[in-house]
């Protein structure tokens, strides 16, 4: 009897094959965030609480409609932010309208991502795990159904094609492609630096494993458990350990704070520095961001100690944590992500705007935002440090190169070298295996197609290869490769999606990185109303350092005499003849 039953099994699913059955769902029938439910063979869209209805949530209610004929498709509000200079300089001149900008720019992107979180890697729907498992990435779209006729869903051939042909073929770099809006290489370093502290991904376990904090907690400053942060701790006026060399103060070794570090074992023990992080130590660049932090910490104990003699070690080492991690997400916002956005218009950290709005302050780190977040081609082959040339190979290991240029020469540097391009034939032949495994772990992850999350994040599906390149011979390899465009893996997709006008990458990197950034950052809770305020911060001087923070005063705040470049677009930038030369290296 269970002979038969196995072999009725077995021919039904026989059948099913010969005849092309599948799971329906693996076509994603339901738009606008509907979800697809199987009910036998066939399916439904659950259009629950959407604006939307019909058989695939196609349909928008009278009110939605109106919202979508009213709102601008996201190229020409880029457009409009990256011109018209006049008017944005008139709208950051009236504080009424630059925060009402603002605080659109808050709601309109922190709403686009789910909150309570809703899939894992592991399962196709909403399980418990969801929300609580926080040992493992959110995501933002479900895993393609295993049962489905292609890796990709319904489109494409049934085996991907290798990876390895895929970065050689668009990802190794000839010759080094500088990135045309003029970025510097402190700003490289800086992304890697800042992101370091919430990617955190346990790979022993799973590329779905991770094992941080999920949003900004400053743990790449203070370690990644309480038993690092202590280690790093003096104890004394709440300061961290430091040493002197050349009359600046740099991190710790490891024989005298004990962390756990990633130096390779021929990295001699006088050159291996105790860090909150433990890659930190493995590129200058990176060095160069720990020290400041440190530095900055220090210079807040001394800040806060004078204004409140009366407090212990303790209490001073926790507020300036506070004051830290406040002036980490000012910096990110009015300095980093203006760089990114290249908006005319002056961006604002200013939380008080979330105020008595339905704001959930509370983050998770989703896989697609990591996967997003391999900005590889942004490092150079190179780098000069005032006349000093060091390649990647001997720059790597070698945290002792800030400490024989110093802090100000070192920064200088890097904020007069021109950062990498961010597209295709632009990974350095070192990141070449990175960015391999990156592409293995999305097919282990079973990302949904590129196609899928344009359209999650309102952006129209590219019907062509040649629409995503915007030139022909790549499209047709890629065409080759994957035999249709909804077939297109999610990193690939990000790369070698043409450029955006004004920009460092293409439309959909920045419309699906945004509303991941805003969401972790101003999701904080020092963003809260509970925790903004200055008795968090000690009083109106911690709370006026927050306010006041910028990447210049970082450095120039913590660099004896005067100040060096500290900008994260050189100096001499002319974007016309970068971007000459990159239609000519990629024969567009």
């Amino acid at each position: 009897m269970m002979d038969m039953w196995w072999k009725a099994i077995f021919f039904g699913c026989l059948i099913a094959s010969v005849l092309g059955a599948h799971n329906p769902c693996c076509s994603y029938p339901c738009e606008n965030n509907g979800v697809c439910m199987t009910r036998g063979e066939s399916y439904y869209c659950d259009c629950a609480n959407l604006d939307f209805y019909g058989k695939h949530c196609e349909t928008p209610t009278f009110m939605k409609r109106i919202k979508l004929f009213l709102k601008p498709d996201p190229d020409t509000l880029h457009n409009l932010l990256t011109s018209k200079k006049w008017l944005w300089n008139t709208i950051n001149s009236i504080p009424f309208l630059a925060n009402f900008v603002m605080k659109k720019v808050y709601t309109m992107r922190s709403d686009m991502i789910d909150s309570p979180p809703t899939y894992t890697s592991e399962h196709e729907y909403i399980t418990v795990d969801s929300n609580f498992n926080l040992t493992v990435y959110t995501r933002t779209l479900p895993p393609v159904p295993k049962d489905c006729p292609t890796p990709m869903g319904v489109w494409g051939k049934k085996e991907m094609p290798p990876p390895e042909d895929i970065v050689k073929t668009f990802f190794l770099r000839k010759e080094f492609i500088p990135e045309p809006m003029g970025t510097s290489t402190l700003f490289s370093y800086f992304a890697q630096h800042f992101t370091h502290m919430f990617f955190k991904t346990d790979i022993k376990k799973g590329p779905q494993f991770q094992w941080g904090g999920h949003g900004v907690d400053v743990s790449h400053v203070y370690g990644k458990n309480k038993d690092s942060e202590n280690n790093l701790r003096s104890f004394k006026d709440g300061k961290l350990k430091f040493q002197v060399v050349n009359d600046e103060v740099w991190p710790p070794l490891t024989k005298d704070a004990k962390v756990p570090m990633g130096y390779p074992k021929h990295v001699e023990t006088n050159k291996q520095y105790a860090m909150g992080h433990s890659f930190f130590g493995l590129l200058p660049g990176l060095f160069m961001y720990g020290t400041i932090w440190l530095r900055e910490h220090n210079r807040v104990c001394d800040i806060l100690k004078a204004e409140h003699p009366e407090w212990n070690d303790e209490r001073l080492f926790q507020t300036s944590k506070l004051v830290i991690l406040g002036e980490t997400i000012k910096i990110v916002i009015e300095d980093y992500v203006q760089h990114l956005s290249n908006y005319h218009y002056k961006l604002l950290f200013n939380p008080e705007l979330l105020f008595g709005e339905q704001f959930q302050y509370q983050n998770r780190i989703a896989v697609e935002f990591n996967h997003l977040y391999h900005w590889h081609p942004l490092m150079p082959d190179e780098f000069n440090i005032n006349g000093t040339k060091y390649n990647l190979k001997d720059f790597m290991f070698h945290p002792e190169i800030v400490v024989k240029h110093g802090m100000r020469e070192f920064v200088d540097s890097m904020s007069r070298q021109r950062a990498g391009f961010f597209g295709p034939h632009n990974h350095g032949p070192l990141t070449i295996p990175v960015v391999t495994d990156l592409i293995k772990h999305g097919r282990t992850l079973r990302l949904q197609p590129f196609n899928q999350y344009r359209k999650k994040f309102n952006l129209a599906p590219l019907k062509s290869f040649e629409e995503l390149t915007g030139e022909k011979k790549m499209a047709k390899q890629l065409e080759d490769f994957y035999g249709d465009i909804n077939a297109l893996e999610f990193y690939v997709g990000l790369i070698m999606e043409k450029r955006r006008h004004k920009a460092l990458f293409g439309t959909s990197i920045v419309e699906m990185g945004g509303p991941f950034s805003v969401k972790g950052l101003m999701a904080n809770p020092v963003c809260s109303p509970k925790y903004w305020k200055p008795s968090t911060f000690g009083g109106d001087v911690g709370f006026n350092l927050v306010k006041t923070a910028t990447l210049q005063k970082l450095f120039c705040e913590n660099i004896e005499g005067d100040c060096p470049e500290v900008s994260f677009r050189v100096p001499d930038y002319k974007e016309g003849d970068v971007l000459d030369f990159i239609k000519q290296k990629l024969e567009l």
